[in-house]
């Protein structure tokens, strides 16, 4: 099905000024007659300023506030070295907490590294 509409250049000055007063997509689409998608690929055709994107994402909910840093060199052998963060950024380190006697990690991650799984498909702790 072909689609009769045309970008002429007054409703390319009509989507830019909706676009500068701040409107969404779908508000611009339904006041020039077209749908949101044919927006988004004109103004980004137009290299138009992006803009924040309209969805507000909850904050991560298991985000621990990060204490001392304790990067590799610094790891004794009896410091937990469960990895946190995302390797290769700064914010990347290691738990640094006293670890379980013969165990690399602190009883909270050993709770999560050695788990075994019973017959009825539950997990349980190991260690």
């Amino acid at each position: 099905m072909a689609s009769s509409f045309e970008w002429t250049p007054e409703v390319i000055a009509s989507l830019i000024a909706l676009w500068e007063e701040g409107l969404t997509t779908s508000v611009i689409g339904g006041r020039l007659g077209i749908t949101k998608n044919a927006v988004v690929g004109k103004v980004h055709r137009l290299g138009l300023p992006k803009r924040q994107s309209p969805i507000r994402r909850s904050p991560e909910k298991n985000k621990k506030p990060m204490g001392e840093i304790i990067k590799l060199d610094k790891l004794s052998g009896d410091m937990c070295c469960w990895p946190e963060g995302e390797p290769g950024t700064e914010e990347f380190r290691f738990c640094g907490k006293s670890s379980v006697p013969d165990k690399p990690y602190c009883a909270e991650h050993c709770r999560r590294a050695y788990v075994r799984i019973t017959r009825d498909g539950r997990k349980v702790a190991v260690a």
